[in-house]
C-alpha cells in the first residue's frame, strides 16, 4: 500500500505539472485563436463579436492567473473549448468522434504484435539452434523497412492490384455509422490491412526483446532449481522463464500504450484513415490552440494511466517492487 500511495502521489503532481504546460504553452506562443478564426472567414464575422471569441477560446485580457484557475475548472467540467478547424464544435466532440478509431485499430494491433512476439521470443530462446530461429532475420527485415514504404507496398498489392481490401476510409461510406453487422463488418475489413502492416513493422521488436531477455534468464539459478525439481517444459519456460523475462517488454508496452491515443500518424495518413493523428495534424496546421490543448490533455492522461498500470503489474509479477528493494 505504501508502494502504490506513493506512485499515487507522483502521478498527481506529474499530472498537474503536465496541464499547467498544456496551459502556459499555446498562451505564450504567437498568436490569437479569435483573430486566426476572423482571417479564415475573411472579415465576415463583426468586430463586436471577437470579445465572445476569444471569451470562448479562452483568451482574454483576464489576469494570466485567473485564466489558469479558469482553464482548470473547464477541465473539471468536460469543457475543452471550441475547435478553431471545426469551429464551431466543441474539442470535446471532436475527441469523442475520432479516438475510438484510433483506440481500436492502434491498441488491438499492440496488443497483438507485444503478444505473439514475446510468445514467438520465448519458444525462439527455449529451443535455441532449431529451425525457429529463421523467422528472426525475416521479421528483422520487415521492421527494417521504412513504415510507411511497407505499407505503401502491402496497400498497393493487396489493395489495389489484388483487391482485397478497401484503398481508403475507415468503413464504407454508405453506411451509417452504428452497431449493425453491416457496418461492424465494414470497419473491420477496413482495419485489417493496416493492423497487419502495423503488426509486421513492430512485431519483431518485441520477438528480439524477449528472446535476448530469456536467454539471461535461462541461466538463472532458479530456472535450473526449478528443471532439476522435474517440472514440466511448459511450465518452467512460462511460469519461471519467461514471467521474469518479459518485464522489459512489458515497460515498452506501457511506454506504447500511453502513445495510443496520439493515433498513428503514418496509418492514418497512407490508409487515410480517421483517427486523433491526423486530427493533431490539421490543429498543428491550422493553429488551433484549443483542439490541440485537448488532444495532448488526452495524451497526457494516456501516458500517466499506462505507467500507473504498468507499476500494478511490476508489483504482481515482482515481489522485490512491493518490498521496496531492486
Amino acid at each position: 500500500m505504501r508502494h502504490l500511495l506513493r506512485r499515487i502521489g507522483f502521478y498527481l503532481v506529474a499530472l498537474w505539472a503536465s496541464v499547467s504546460l498544456n496551459f502556459l504553452i499555446p498562451r505564450l506562443a504567437p498568436g490569437n485563436p479569435a483573430l486566426i478564426l476572423i482571417g479564415r472567414m475573411q472579415g465576415r464575422i463583426q468586430p463586436e463579436a471577437l470579445h465572445a471569441l476569444e471569451l470562448q477560446f479562452g483568451v482574454s485580457n483576464d489576469p494570466l492567473w485567473l485564466q489558469y484557475f479558469q482553464y482548470l475548472g473547464n477541465i473539471l467540467h468536460g469543457n475543452l473549448g471550441i475547435s478553431i478547424t471545426y469551429f464551431p464544435t466543441p474539442v470535446i466532440d471532436m475527441i469523442r468522434q475520432e479516438l475510438p478509431w484510433t483506440l481500436v485499430l492502434v491498441t488491438l494491433s499492440l496488443l497483438i504484435s507485444f503478444t505473439l512476439g514475446s510468445f514467438l521470443g520465448t519458444v525462439i530462446a527455449w529451443r535455441r539452434g532449431s529451425f525457429l530461429e529463421n523467422l528472426v532475420p525475416v521479421l528483422s527485415f520487415f521492421s527494417a523497412v521504412p513504415y510507411f514504404y511497407l505499407a505503401l507496398i502491402m496497400l498497393y498489392i493487396f489493395a489495389y492490384t489484388l483487391d482485397l481490401f478497401p484503398i481508403k476510409g475507415g468503413y464504407d461510406t454508405s453506411l451509417v455509422p452504428d452497431w449493425s453487422p453491416e457496418f461492424i463488418g465494414s470497419a473491420i475489413q477496413h482495419a485489417l490491412l493496416p493492423a497487419i502492416s502495423f503488426v509486421l513493422a513492430n512485431i519483431a521488436g518485441w520477438v528480439m526483446t524477449m528472446r535476448n531477455s530469456m536467454v539471461t534468464t535461462l541461466s538463472e539459478d532458479y530456472v535450473l532449481m526449478a528443471q532439476a525439481k522435474g517440472l514440466s517444459n511448459g511450465r518452467v519456460m512460462f511460469a519461471y522463464a519467461a514471467r521474469n523475462a518479459v518485464l522489459p517488454s512489458v515497460t515498452g508496452l506501457a511506454m506504447q500504450l500511453g502513445t495510443v491515443v496520439a493515433g498513428q500518424l503514418l496509418i492514418e495518413i497512407v490508409f487515410s484513415y480517421p483517427g486523433i493523428g491526423f486530427s493533431l495534424l490539421q490543429a498543428v496546421q491550422n493553429s488551433d490552440y484549443p483542439l490541440m490543448q485537448g488532444i495532448f490533455l488526452l495524451i497526457t492522461l494516456a501516458v500517466l494511466g499506462a505507467n500507473f498500470l504498468v507499476d500494478l503489474v511490476y508489483a504482481m509479477l515482482d515481489p522485490r517492487v512491493r518490498q521496496g528493494r531492486s
